[in-house]
């Protein structure tokens, strides 16, 4: 049986799955933007009764039970995401709610009851969160492993504990209940945030108040890791507590505080992503005096010298030796030294900036705390930042990455503060990832000699390292580069097909392996759409070698809709919040199961549904498809189960097919993570174009004939003294046909 034809035919969308909708991701914001609805749970919770209470305090507070009975049912039909009812009526109650909270005053204002564990598990299993405790079981009170348990036995229950902490029910929560500023909680209004997300009802509350969230404990803060699926809001749930923290400390220290002073570092591994994060940052701090500032090079920041600290160690240590002469020598001359060199430096820079939330990618700061203009490749923090009390990785699992791993490592040992809470935020996240950042805070309590170090705690949200459930995916296989051309045309030009599926409408994302192949294939298709569309305006490309200013005049113009397909990198494929995208091509393979998911999630934002994924894949790409098609796999059935149902007939990817695929062995995937498909790569066989391998093979000859002769002018005149002598010399040479 031929291989290519069992793929082919396996992939054919069924025509019964789709169904005609003109729902697009670009078409607004959902009024629930939650993935999963589960409702069992949710019944449950609505059906339970609460017991009044007996004798005199019954009956004083009769009124009042009754008063908070039908407050607790306003509540729940903000946030009852398993009843029937319709979004006017939803957005009725809304009003309603809104105004009388206007009308009271915050005072009279009841604050909600916390729930009891029974409804924190049925809630947090309802919206599939699932918390677990990875390091710090004891600091959580739970109970120590049964003593008949060997002890590795005893290490892998210790990292299945699990807990369940009280869920956000309701964004108004943070404002009566976890104490947030009212100015925060307004801005949130104003951006439009009405009901939360599952990874926002789970990590505030730990987040913001972690005593108040599991009862019992006394928490005096959590380190967190994070893993959620793409647009599920992970970019609200750091940057509330970020600012809540910062306006705490101007509470406690009262009105000697200092007005900024940096506490929050996010780092983050694209520049986009980081300015798409101070962005939001300021949103929610307005009105609120808390400065979110991007990191340039410009830049400067209060910081701790630990290049001196050191050297005055080491003086006081030669000094108490009775050198005491020789030391002062050398520090007067040293000190002399830097005064020098800081008036210099104080010419060039800047004083430093009034920052509180510092966003960053992770060479930019650390060229700063390093004063090197480039990084090194091992790069040593010689500046330390002694006020940071949370450092957040944005898309962790890349950051903690070998391609930036020194560098964020470094970044992290430079906060100092011994009470720094750790954040990790990512869609995806390894176990060797998670078991690196285990190990690190193991190593920073010992360095610093912390006796009772934060807990750290995991939530996951749905199933693990899987594409978000709500959108299309599409496998397409071209056989060849000049397929993959056929087939993204026919992209640009849709046709209405009973069996073609969903169709993919601008606008959308391209990604490519590299950046030479991103440049030729918008060469390729910026005359595709017609001049009464708006001609090649409509098609452009994003990069890394493009300018920063380029780069972000192309992000601005593809938010306003200006550009309707953007061919770009993986620079794009994390973290970036489009929220008008239909769909996302991928024009290369991804190089792993973890860059398909980021990928695909640039659609489908914040529950919205009718985006669509196409990958297309070549005879080469065949032994590496299995992974994307473990993750359509599980990302249906995750959607599927969601619905309450589990037939797999109708899915993309089926069973008889993943066990057709080839398995790929651990080098080759690691191979292709790091550099992609190596014939697509510069110098590659493979290339974006129309034109034929004669017309190929007669450009390559012409341009290696013009090098030639360059190459034999540069000789002649080199060697013959001039042009002119050497063509003499070579008219000489010349007999003739008869010579």
């Amino acid at each position: 049986m031929d291989i290519l034809k069992v793929l082919s035919r396996g992939i054919k969308p069924n025509p019964k799955k789709h169904t005609t909708s003109t729902a697009l991701p670009s078409a607004g914001a959902r009024p629930n933007p939650q993935f999963f609805h589960d409702e069992v749970a949710g019944a449950a919770l609505r059906g339970k009764k609460r017991k009044r209470r007996k004798g005199a305090a019954a009956s004083s507070g009769d009124a009042t039970d009754d008063a908070n009975d039908n407050d607790d049912e306003s509540d729940v039909s903000d946030v009852d995401y398993f009843s029937p009812k319709g979004a006017a009526k939803k957005k009725k109650v809304e009003e309603q709610s809104a105004a009388a909270e206007q009308a009271e005053s915050p005072k009279q204002q009841r604050k909600p009851r916390l729930l009891d564990e029974e409804e924190c598990r049925a809630t947090l299993k309802s919206h599939r969160l699932k918390f677990t405790i990875l390091a710090g079981r004891t600091e959580m009170g739970a109970a120590p492993a049964k003593k008949k348990a060997k002890k590795g036995e005893a290490e892998k229950e210790k990292h299945k504990e699990q807990i369940f902490p009280q869920p956000l029910k309701a964004f108004g929560e943070l404002r009566y209940v976890y104490g947030v500023a009212p100015q925060v909680s307004d801005n949130l209004v104003r951006q439009g945030f009405r009901v939360p997300t599952e990874v926002q009802m789970g990590s505030l509350p730990l987040l913001l108040r972690p005593g108040m969230a599991v009862k019992g404990v006394g928490l005096g803060g959590v380190d967190f890791l994070g893993v959620a699926p793409t647009g599920s809001g992970k970019t609200i749930s750091f940057l509330i507590p970020a600012i809540d923290a910062v306006l705490r400390r101007r509470t406690d220290e009262g009105e000697g505080a200092e007005e900024n002073v940096l506490q929050v570092v996010v780092v983050a591994p694209t520049r986009e992503l980081a300015s798409q994060i101070v962005n939001e940052g300021r949103k929610l701090a307005i009105g609120t005096g808390v400065r979110v500032v991007l990191m340039k090079r410009s830049l400067g920041l209060v910081a701790e010298d630990l290049v001196k600290k050191r050297e005055d160690q080491e003086d006081e240590e030669v000094a108490s030796d009775g050198e005491e002469d020789d030391a002062s020598q050398q520090s007067e001359e040293e000190s002399e030294a830097e005064k020098d060199g800081k008036e210099s430096d104080s010419k060039e820079t800047k004083g430093p900036a009034r920052v509180d939330i510092l966003v960053t990618t992770p060479k930019t700061l650390l060229n700063f705390l390093s004063g090197e203009k480039t990084v090194v490749k091992n790069p040593k923090a010689k500046k330390a930042l002694p006020t940071v009390r949370s450092l957040i990785l944005d898309e962790a699992d890349v950051l903690l990455d070998p391609i930036f791993r020194k560098q964020t490592m470094a970044i992290w040992r430079a906060c100092t503060h011994p009470n720094l809470a750790l954040t990790c935020w990512s869609a995806t996240m390894a176990s060797n990832i998670e078991a690196l950042i285990t190990k690190e805070l193991e190593k920073r309590a010992k360095r610093l000699s912390i006796d009772n170090p934060y807990p750290l705690i995991r939530l996951v949200v749905g199933l693990k390292d899987t594409a978000v459930p709500n959108i299309t995916h599409k496998l397409i296989y071209t056989a060849t580069e000049q397929g993959k051309l056929l087939a993204i045309r026919q992209l640009l030009h849709p046709v209405s097909e009973p069996d073609s599926g969903p169709p993919l409408r601008p606008p959308f994302l391209v990604f490519t392996q590299t950046i030479e192949r991103a440049q030729s294939l918008h060469d390729e298709l910026k005359y595709d759409i017609p001049l009464e569309a708006g001609g090649s305006a409509r098609v452009a490309v994003l990069h890394s070698s493009l300018a920063d200013s380029i780069r972000s005049k192309i992000m601005s113009r593809f938010r306003a809709g200006e550009i309707w397909v953007l061919i770009t990198t993986d620079v794009l494929a994390r973290g970036v919040d489009f929220a008008g995208v239909n769909g996302v091509v991928n024009y290369d393979i991804p190089g792993s199961a973890a860059a398909y998911v980021h990928r695909a999630g640039r659609t489908g934002r914040a529950g919205r549904e009718g985006g669509v994924a196409v990958t297309f894949y070549t005879k080469d790409d065949i032994p590496f498809v299995k992974s994307v098609a473990n993750v359509i796999a599980a990302s249906e059935k995750q959607a599927s189960s969601g619905k309450g149902g589990t037939d797999t007939s109708n899915s993309t990817v089926q069973k008889w097919l993943l066990d057709a695929l080839p398995k790929v062995a651990k080098e080759d995937k690691r191979k292709l993570t790091v550099r992609g498909v190596e014939s697509r790569r510069a110098g590659g066989k493979a290339s974006i174009t129309t034109k034929s391998t004669w017309e190929l093979r007669k450009e390559r000859n012409k341009l290696g004939a013009i090098e030639a002769s360059k190459r034999r002018k540069r000789e002649a005149v080199k060697y013959g003294g001039g042009k002119g002598k050497a063509q003499d010399e070579s008219a000489e040479e010349w007999g003739g046909l008869d010579g």
